[in-house]
């Protein structure tokens, strides 16, 4: 049953959180991390599980259909961003300033990328919302760690997967490719385990201080519109 209340100051503060995450995930992404010799990662790892770990926070206390509305806006300002990192790095510069090229290092993409980063996104988030709601019904509302783990599994893995096999296949040795993927999905699974306390702890406040907890019965899961 989907909640009919406006949204709410506390919503709007979230929403504004995720989408900040998620363009800062995306800005520093070309930043490699060295964690090992031999496992590079990166630098967004450490921040894009934070939109999962939201998203669960949305699902699980406004429903389905309000989370579907935050990622739909977190795609749009993703590639808004995108469109006017382009269009600034277009714009022609004086001959005596020199950096064009820096800015062309941090903001430039190719369209190879921009589809891995738009695709992973959409599919890992979605999969992840829909699980998490098809689970809490359910399961009765029971179990939100078992849940948001279970839900994390599929969504980082469609994100994982997607995404670094459109950006790199057949750009490397294959062996290389399969161990980005598995290295980054272990890595952002573990980061949302680890977080499941301050899940536990913003779920429970969020729907104490908003007077929410709604099931999504009567959701037919579309990705657009509205339910019959």
């Amino acid at each position: 049953m989907e909640n009919k209340k406006t949204y709410s100051r506390i919503f709007l503060i979230i929403t504004a959180v995720y989408v900040a995450c998620l363009l800062l995930s995306n800005l520093i992404a070309g930043k490699m991390w060295a964690v090992t010799d031999s496992v590079t990662l990166p630098a967004a790892v450490v921040l894009f599980p934070v939109t999962y770990i939201l998203g669960d926070v949305f699902t699980e206390v406004y429903g389905f259909s309000r989370a579907r509305t935050i990622i739909w806006l977190g795609f749009a300002c993703s590639f808004f961003a995108v469109a006017v990192y382009l269009i600034t790095l277009a714009l022609p510069h004086p001959g005596f300033w020199e950096g064009q090229a820096a800015y062309e290092t941090v903001l430039g993409t190719t369209p190879r990328v921009a589809l891995a980063s738009f695709a992973g996104y959409l599919f890992g988030e979605f999969s992840n919302s829909m699980l998490l709601s098809r689970l809490k019904v359910a399961t009765g509302g029971r179990h939100l760690w078992l849940r948001t783990i279970l839900s994390t599994l599929v969504g980082e893995g469609f994100d994982s997967v997607i995404f670094i096999m459109i950006s790199f296949w057949g750009t490397m040795d294959n062996a290389v490719v399969l161990q980005m993927i598995l290295f980054q999905y272990l890595f952002k699974v573990a980061y949302e385990v680890i977080c499941t306390p301050l899940t536990y702890a913003a779920v429970g406040w969020l729907k104490k201080k908003e007077g929410i907890d709604t099931y999504d019965y009567e959701e037919k899961y579309r990705l657009v519109g509205k339910n019959a």
